[in-house]
């Protein structure tokens, strides 16, 4: 036993029965009262009673993730300044700004200053500037928000994803649909409440390495980690049973083992022998829900038209967003896409266009097929990458080819449905791209935007670990961007 846990955890003879009293009013409260209303989620979980809000814009999350950091510069933060300047040395520039570079770029004698070699043209009301990379993003500017003035501290990969998807750059911390399952309780008893998704890529570029660390519980309970779905074979392993086991057979031993567990519970408390035990359970339910979700026959010619000639093909970006919208269909709260290959360093303009043909379709018919089943106004869709890319070229450059190293300073993403009013382009940059000169927003102020339309004080939403309210947004004030909501 771990004396000094059980002396953090100690509480006095008055906080006892101040917290017994509320637990039994509480108790009462909610046998009158439906599960949802009396902060009870199917699942019998309790759901902390100061997260609880009646009306919450968004009920449900999608976050299609470019792993890599697309080049803001080349799909959506327009320059055409850049053009006249062509090949200068930005060097002298650099230094002026104090800009930390990585290892990449740093000893290289001459920065030059490379401008997009794609189009860009003004779409919807807005007016926002789309590329020609992107034309069905750019028939959806109404229905999304644009917003050039993303940044964060972190410069590489690894610690600007973690920063991006667990709110710190540290190991250990829950990813933030982690966080979301503990905040939110469970809306199925059927399918886990945050599921991971790995779509194929065709872009050429550098494949990032990512682990669970990006999906995973941290120091929460691990029945919240995400529940990452396979491509090929069964979407989860040994979702069958082994020959010569039916469901009754599979149910008896479950029972038996659950019963052991138990034991093993009440005699050494640890929390994840009932995680365990929770498991277990949702492993048998799955059973049976996931090959119904992951049967696509179901859905029509005219919605595979719609996601794109890829959508027949199992793991692809559009195949892995028609099935977003089936999770979001059957209660699932957060699913996360991770796409990989946009570390564009080399021949940016060879590979960006593959990356960008994987995604643009899918995504806006993932918005357009939310909409139609009146789903996207409690939906809440984010799309982006976890930095941007700079203006200056890494190695050589020419019209047609040049490569960008990673920029934290400035990067876009966009975000749709769940009380995000779209049509609008939120924050600008200066001349170059470089620095923001408008409406910044920071990769927590994202995380705290998001809870907030999900009905979640960002203050509220902690966890005691360390001697430490944990939360996701951090010990540093962070912001809701109000601006973003309609």
């Amino acid at each position: 036993m771990n004396t000094l846990s059980d002396f953090n955890a100690a509480i006095s003879r008055r906080q006892f029965f101040r917290k017994n009293g509320t637990g039994l009013g509480a108790a009462s409260l909610a046998t009158l009262l439906p599960g949802t209303l009396s902060g009870l989620s199917n699942t019998g979980e309790s759901v902390p009673h100061e997260l609880q809000k009646l009306a919450p814009k968004a009920k449900r999350v999608i976050y299609l993730s470019m792993l890599g950091a697309p080049s803001q510069l080349d799909i959506l933060d327009y320059k055409p300044g850049l053009q006249e300047q062509f090949g200068k040395d930005l060097t002298e520039y650099l230094k002026k700004q104090g800009q930390r570079l990585t290892g990449m770029t740093s000893g290289q004698k001459k920065k030059p200053l490379a401008p997009s070699s794609f189009k860009f043209d003004q779409h919807g009301k807005s007016g926002a500037w789309v590329s020609e990379l992107l034309p069905y993003t750019a028939k959806m500017v109404d229905d999304i928000a644009i917003v050039k003035s993303m940044h964060t501290e972190a410069i590489n990969h690894e610690p600007a994803n973690q920063l991006c998807y667990t709110g710190s750059q540290q190991n250990g911390k829950p990813s933030i649909g982690s966080w979301l399952a503990y905040g939110l309780g469970s809306s199925n008893e059927d399918l886990p409440n945050f599921v991971v998704l790995h779509a194929q890529h065709t872009g050429p570029g550098n494949v990032q390495a990512i682990s669970s660390r990006l999906w995973g519980a941290g120091f929460l309970p691990g029945k919240y980690a995400g529940v990452a779905l396979r491509s090929k074979g069964d979407p989860v392993l040994y979702l069958k049973d082994a020959p010569g086991i039916d469901r009754d057979l599979r149910r008896h031993m479950l029972d038996s083992l659950n019963t052991l567990n138990q034991k093993a519970y009440e005699l050494v408390g640890n929390a994840e022998t009932q995680t365990r035990i929770q498991q277990y359970e949702m492993s048998f339910r799955m059973q049976a829900s996931v090959p119904e979700l992951t049967d696509m026959k179901t859905e029509s010619d005219k919605t595979y038209e719609m996601y794109g000639p890829q959508s027949k093909t199992p793991g692809s970006f559009a195949s892995s967003c028609m099935l977003a919208r089936r999770m979001m269909e059957r209660g699932v709260q957060f699913v996360q896409i991770f796409h990989r290959g946009w570390d564009q360093h080399g021949n940016l303009p060879r590979d960006i266009k593959p990356q960008c043909k994987d995604i643009d379709q899918p995504a806006w018919a993932l918005i357009q097929d939310l909409k139609q089943r009146g789903m996207l106004d409690d939906t809440l869709v984010v799309w982006g990458g976890e930095f941007g890319r700079t203006v200056y070229s890494q190695g050589a450059l020419t019209r047609s080819k040049y490569g960008r190293d990673h920029h934290p300073r400035a990067f876009s993403m966009w975000m749709a449905g769940g009380g995000i009013k779209g049509g609008q382009v939120y924050g600008e940059t200066d001349d170059f791209g470089f620095n923001i000169t408008k409406d910044p927003v920071h990769i927590s102020d994202l995380h705290a935007t998001i809870l907030h339309q999900l009905g979640i004080d960002q203050h509220k939403l902690t966890f005691k670990y360390q001697g430490l309210d944990q939360k996701l947004t951090g010990v540093e004030p962070r912001k809701v961007i109000k601006g973003l909501i309609g």
